[in-house]
């Protein structure tokens, strides 16, 4: 069986995120990506970094582990192109080059730390293939939120200082947080948006397509989904007054009580709000009635790229 770009082996894609770190084994056959598994573990990698700057041993430590099994999940598929991406949480950091040697030590090859421009790319790469005509993608990540609209190829986009962790270190101290606070989350987010540009406005009335945890999570919870499972909810359409009532719903329960709802899985309960906050403001804000939670995003979008060998050094041990 070939191992050539584009041959018969899987390819594997992995997200060291803000929140979570994510796994993607996928086969990729002229240009659609065939999933073979998706792996999703929580890490908050990013916790803090909001505040210092400065990733902490204990996340990146954490990270590893999580790749380290991974690597055994794509050496058992017979993966031999890995490409490794980093986002938010790293890029803002004063210490990535220690996280980018660690997770080089744990899976052979070292990861692309990618900046807002690479990944608004990968994840309207990613989140559009298929689909015809002008959209319009956010991606809610733990550290930022992407932004990105065009027909085919990106024709604007927009990388900002937003996301559920970040939302969540800055304004929600209490368990469960205020009124206050939940206002003044609010207050940041319609400020950050008030300057975006109007390219983001629907266009045919197609709704907002929403990836990333956030966006299934909330999916999930609104459609009363009896577990963590993704792809249930692929296509899933929300509209404004069912993405408002999910929020009511969760926002006054302490977050330990927030996991009586199957979908919120340990990890995100403490964000899921503020991430939701988020994904209403940015419809609002722009005008969407309606948003669909879509599970294709960044690591499709990084498994095209690794598939046709666009990836650097995506061979697993390569220098």
């Amino acid at each position: 069986m070939s191992d050539e770009p584009g041959g018969g082996r899987p390819v594997a894609a992995v997200d060291c995120g803000t929140n979570s770190t994510r796994l993607l084994i996928a086969r990729v056959d002229d240009g659609t990506v065939h999933p073979v598994s998706r792996h999703t573990t929580i890490t908050r990698l990013g916790a803090g970094v909001d505040a210092t700057g400065s990733l902490t041993d204990a996340g990146i430590t954490r990270v590893v582990a999580v790749l380290e099994g991974y690597a055994r999940r794509w050496r058992d598929a017979g993966v031999t192109r890995v490409a490794v991406s980093a986002t938010s949480a790293v890029r803002d950091s004063v210490n990535a080059g220690t996280f980018v040697a660690a997770v080089r030590r744990a899976t052979g090859t070292p990861p692309v730390v990618l900046d807002g421009a690479q990944e608004a790319a990968l994840t309207f790469l990613g989140a559009t293939v298929g689909l015809a005509g002008h959209r319009v993608v956010c991606d809610i990540g733990g550290g930022s939120t992407e932004l990105i609209c065009g027909a085919g190829a990106v024709g604007h986009w927009v990388s900002l200082q937003l996301g559920s962790v970040r939302l969540r270190e800055r304004h929600l101290h209490h368990d469960p947080p205020t009124a206050a606070e939940y206002a003044a989350l609010c207050a940041d987010v319609e400020s950050t948006l008030d300057v975006v540009s109007d390219a983001f406005r629907p266009q045919d009335g197609r709704p907002l397509l929403a990836v990333a945890g956030t966006a299934l999570t909330t999916a999930a919870v609104a459609r009363r989904s009896t577990e963590a499972d993704a792809d249930l909810v692929d296509g899933t359409v929300l509209t404004a007054d069912e993405l408002a009532q999910v929020i009511e719903d969760l926002a006054w329960l302490p977050a330990a009580a927030r996991l009586t709802y199957p979908p919120i899985v340990p990890g995100r309960e403490d964000v899921i709000v503020a991430g939701a906050l988020l994904l209403a403001g940015v419809a609002a804000r722009f005008g969407f009635a309606a948003v669909q939670a879509r599970v294709a995003d960044l690591l499709d979008g990084v498994a095209l790229r690794a598939a046709v060998g666009a990836w650097p050094s995506a061979r697993v041990g390569s220098t």
